[in-house]
């Protein structure tokens, strides 16, 4: 992050926030227009998906925060090109996607350091349920440990879709609008990214006795 950058975020978090009552299109509409303490409001209601995102795509809580602040930066610099005849969230996230990517990119990195969140649930993978035994808890930590380790082995290109799709829940529209992509691409990748993510986790002892 260049000095110019640092800059923007100290006047975006410092600026006198007044009350707002606006409706979404406004909050866009006077963000365009340069209202800095507008655009803070605005951002705010997608600075926590935005955070998320980056935080499953990379796996690392202060590498996650880098990639939210910057993601912010664009959004301020690119909001006037935002046409309001198209979904905002859309276009947030679509740029979120597209900055993860680029920074997994360019740090050329296959395997992604696992800095748990544990004692917020938020950014956990809901991959296993937490009502069982102790012994099966434990089991279950190592298991979703090990489930998110092999998202993280995935190309980026895979990591995205499977995140939309399987932790988020997005439609199939949805993240062919978020990453640009036909529906067709995003069923074909998104089949041939689940069969690699299932096959690492039957090459782990966690799994030899289970179905996969």
């Amino acid at each position: 992050m260049n000095f110019n950058d640092k800059i923007i975020l100290k006047v975006i978090r410092n600026y006198e926030v007044r009350i707002l009552d606006y409706s979404l299109k406004d909050l866009i509409s006077k963000s365009q227009d340069g209202d800095i303490s507008v655009f803070e409001e605005l951002i705010k209601l997608y600075q926590k998906k935005i955070f998320n995102i980056a935080y499953r795509m990379v796996g690392n809580y202060d590498d996650a925060s880098d990639i939210a602040q910057e993601v912010c930066i664009k959004i301020f610099r690119s909001i006037k090109k935002f046409k309001q005849d198209s979904s905002f969230s859309t276009w947030v996230y679509r740029i979120t996607c597209n900055v993860c990517i680029d920074e997994i990119r360019k740090r050329k990195a296959n395997t992604i350091s696992l800095t748990a969140i544990n004692e917020d649930k938020e950014y956990k993978i809901p991959i296993v349920d937490k009502r069982g035994l102790p012994d099966e808890i434990v089991e279950n930590k190592e298991t979703e440990e090990f489930i998110m380790q092999s998202i993280n082995e995935l190309s980026p290109e895979y990591r995205a879709l499977i995140i939309l799709r399987d932790v988020y829940g997005y439609t199939y529209i949805e993240i062919s609008k978020i990453l640009c992509i036909n529906i067709g691409t995003v069923k074909s990748r998104l089949n041939r990214a689940r069969s690699l993510l299932k096959e690492k986790i039957k090459k782990n002892e966690l799994f030899n006795d289970k179905n996969v």
